[in-house]
């Protein structure tokens, strides 16, 4: 158990690390999108969660910088139009940050024998988690600004065909039994009996999403007009509009564009009963750190499939109609009560699935996700449901 895990956060710890090497250390100070920290945050954030939760609150050490230990032990989920005030000069050097860093490091990595697997994994899973937060905040960084890495350049492909396929009745499992770790949120598991219904075998992509907006609709945040053409704005250069590949858009986007279509987004038990067909692969489906932008929707699928949906898991998180709530017996984890009961406020909306910056380890079944309807930023799509016909 101990080997399994120190590997494990040896692996979440280079996913976090390799982040920060994409741009110039006086980068960290900047604030690419407005509601959230200056990137400085994150680069405490990832070691003084990890300190507070497995030094200070489980094991009783103490503090050697209480000062870091509050500052960064939290991110913010403000309104729009809400972004903190604060000035580069209020956060502390770099050499400061790195410092707490190997000495938060150093004594987790000395003591892991004798920590709560449990708590050892939320570390694990806490640092994947804000690996995606990071990456789409320094997708919002100019492009000049970040050190691209070697990619394939792209083939650009006409939207593909986009077909309904019923899923039959039957039972949806949410949430976890009690093996194992999961998130407060997971718990409990229970069944959910789901009707026959309909829904699009792939993800909604920019090609059908352009006609939305052709008709009036809102552009995604990741689009941008260059020249009178639709142009997609990639981690790392921007290029003609991939019309083949998943839109990411938010919640409210989505809904509107199902109304204008006159379908919906399916629940989060209509998803799940959906998603329990196809078992996900990190490289054709695009999670697990393999790409940093969105492939087309039909990637790896073939004429001849065996009519499941596609992509249920990556290329994207996936809306669902469901307002984030918690499951009957819900109880916060005590030594990270806010995670889930923070949000259960009626203004955040279910994701399932994964995007290209998921880690594995977090697109079991049973993980969920949630976000503001109108937040821009997040690498969410969606697909659509309909009833099926009698």
């Amino acid at each position: 158990m101990e080997q399994r895990l120190r590997a494990e956060l040896v692996h979440a710890r280079q996913q976090t690390d390799c982040l920060f090497d994409l741009i110039a250390p006086e980068t960290l100070y900047e604030r690419p999108i407005a509601e959230r920290h200056r990137l400085i945050f994150y680069f405490g954030h990832f070691e003084a969660f990890d300190w507070n939760i497995l030094a200070r609150r489980h094991a009783g050490e103490n503090a050697f910088h209480p000062q870091f230990d509050q500052l960064f032990e939290r991110g913010i989920d403000p309104e729009p139009g809400k972004a903190p005030a604060d000035s580069a000069n209020d956060w502390p050097r770099i050499d400061e940050v790195l410092s707490y860093k190997a000495k938060t490091r150093a004594w987790i990595d000395g003591h892991l024998g004798h920590l709560d697997p449990k708590l050892v994994q939320m570390a694990i899973e806490h640092r994947h988690m804000h690996a995606e937060t990071f990456a789409y905040l320094l997708h919002n960084l100019p492009a000049e600004k970040k050190r691209a890495p070697e990619t394939p350049g792209r083939i650009l492909r006409n939207v593909p065909q986009n077909d309904m396929i019923v899923i039959e009745s039957g039972v949806a499992t949410l949430g976890k039994t009690s093996e194992g770790f999961g998130w407060d949120n997971e718990y409990y598991a229970h069944n959910v009996f789901v009707p026959e219904f309909r829904i699009l075998k792939f993800k909604i992509s920019n090609g059908e999403y352009l006609e939305f907006v052709r008709d009036g609709g809102p552009a995604p945040n990741f689009w941008r007009i260059e020249s009178g053409a639709w142009m997609y704005r990639g981690m790392f250069e921007t290029i003609p509009l991939p019309l083949d590949a998943a839109v990411w858009v938010t919640w409210t986007q989505a809904n509107s564009y199902a109304n204008w279509r006159g379908l919906s987004l399916p629940s989060e038990a209509q998803w799940q009963r959906a998603a329990s067909f196809t078992a996900p692969d990190p490289v054709r489906d695009n999670f697990g750190y393999y790409r940093w932008d969105p492939t087309g929707v039909d990637a790896g699928s073939s004429s001849g499939d065996d009519g499941t949906p596609a992509q249920m898991i990556g290329n994207g998180w996936e809306w669902t109609r469901d307002v984030f709530a918690p499951f009957d017996g819900f109880s916060p984890h005590p030594f990270y009560p806010g995670y889930s009961a923070d949000f259960f406020d009626g203004r955040h909306y279910v994701m399932k699935g994964a995007s290209p910056r998921t880690a594995r380890v977090l697109t079991r079944s049973t993980f969920r996700n949630w976000f503001r309807p109108d937040y821009p930023y997040m690498y969410t799509g969606f697909r659509l449901v309909e009833k099926a016909e009698k």
